[in-house]
């Protein structure tokens, strides 16, 4: 690896991009089981809130796709995430002020939508504009690494920032956990100089966001059913365990982690070699098993390994299903396309967590990874669907395919 960086500065820019934002993602990493926590014992409010005060951040993001997409193809992508990074750090500091308001819950309800809601702008920017500036870096034949490596600094962040942020809170109140993770943001909206930029690809003709989101929608709704299960694990897991009176509750994110990064690290290739379509296909498969494994659990073993095995089969879907909408569209609308396809996912972060709140209260934590394991094999099923149909093309198309 070492010999690769020193053969190849753009690899060892990326790379330095990629620790730049596993330091910034602890900013979203670790309030996501603190929250749950805090609405549900200091507010005193019930899972619904609990899951949308995750959720609200995830829905910002939906909505603001399009818009981020859009600058970081006009203005470029160091723009973009310099943007990103800074509301990132502001949602955080609002968010803390919540912790100052126990005597009046609604009040700091509101406080703490308003900064997720920052947060969740933050997270539009500064995705897609890492996205696009690490396609950037190293071109687009190499675009499913650049996606495997932003999805193993943002995974690994969430498996370090899950029992951190429950051990912030523990010692130091939500106040200062919320403080501490904008801290890391700053630091690293402080760093993001030191990283060259790359510049907008040449405009052309910008066809309306409708139109590129028709030509990728069905790959976004195979990311956005495998986000099911992970949202259930980063909303819902801890107070599972709590419930279950289990211990090791801050490690449900741990084990995702571990996993995810762990494919990440060792098979992140695969999609440039293979294609996205067949790594997607397995992946689904192993993320379907983990959901069950979870609701199945008698045990915290079993519920952990079944959260790992979540963590492997999410791992390598989003860079493989990105890969193929990449290679969709051209190259100045690469931003709106992966603003587009990123936004299905952060709607199955976003609805997760209320619906799933809803759900909980009348069927129990334990139906809400039963639900994660169906929507992965529905999503399995619309990959193979999705493959077959290209599979047809090739067929009919064999110079096409040997491109």
């Amino acid at each position: 690896m070492t010999d690769t960086l020193k053969r190849d500065p753009a690899q060892k820019r990326l790379m330095l991009l990629m620790a730049i934002l596993f330091v910034s993602y602890l900013c979203v990493a670790i309030p996501l089981p603190v929250i749950p926590v805090f609405v549900t014992g200091k507010l005193g409010f019930g899972n619904v809130y609990a899951g949308l005060g995750v959720g609200v951040a995830f829905l910002s993001t939906v909505l603001t796709r399009g818009y981020a997409g859009n600058l970081a193809d006009r203005r470029g992508a160091r723009y973009a995430v310099r943007m990103g990074l800074g509301f990132y750090t502001c949602g955080a500091l609002i968010s803390s002020g919540a912790g100052f308001l126990p005597y009046a819950p609604w009040l700091a309800y509101l406080v703490l939508i308003a900064g997720r809601l920052l947060v969740g702008l933050g997270e539009s920017l500064a995705g897609v504009g890492i996205i696009l500036w690490g396609v950037g870096l190293v071109g687009p034949a190499r675009s499913g690494q650049v996606l495997a490596l932003v999805g193993a600094a943002i995974y690994g962040a969430l498996a370090v920032g899950g029992p951190v942020g429950l051990a912030l809170l523990k010692w130091f109140g939500f106040s200062s956990t919320m403080a501490v993770s904008a801290l890391l943001c700053a630091l690293g909206l402080l760093a993001i100089w030191r990283v060259a930029g790359v510049a907008p690809s040449a405009h052309g003709k910008r066809p309306a966001f409708t139109n590129v989101l028709g030509r990728i929608w069905l790959h976004g709704v195979v990311v956005c059913l495998q986000g099911i299960g992970f949202a259930a694990i980063g909303a819902f897991f801890a107070l599972y365990f709590l419930h279950q009176e289990w211990h090791y509750a801050g490690l449900g994110l741990t084990a995702f982690g571990c996993g995810f990064v762990l494919v990440r690290v060792l098979f992140g290739h695969l999609p440039d070699r293979m294609g996205g379509l067949p790594v997607a296909l397995g992946s689904l498969a192993i993320e379907a098993i983990g959901q069950i494994l979870i609701w199945s659990a008698h045990d915290p073993s079993l519920a952990l390994a079944g959260a790992f095995l979540t963590g492997l089969g999410c791992s390598l879907v989003f860079p493989a299903m990105g890969r193929e909408v990449v290679h969709l569209v051209e190259p100045h609308l690469r931003g709106s396309a992966m603003g587009g396809y990123a936004a299905f996912q952060d709607l199955a972060y976003g609805l997760t967590g209320p619906v799933a709140g809803f759900l909980a209260d009348r069927a129990g934590y334990g139906s809400l990874f039963l639900v994660g394991g169906i929507a992965a094999a529905m999503g399995f099923f619309i990959a193979l669907y999705l493959y077959r149909a290209n599979t047809a093309v090739d067929a009919r198309n064999p110079r096409a395919s040997g491109d």
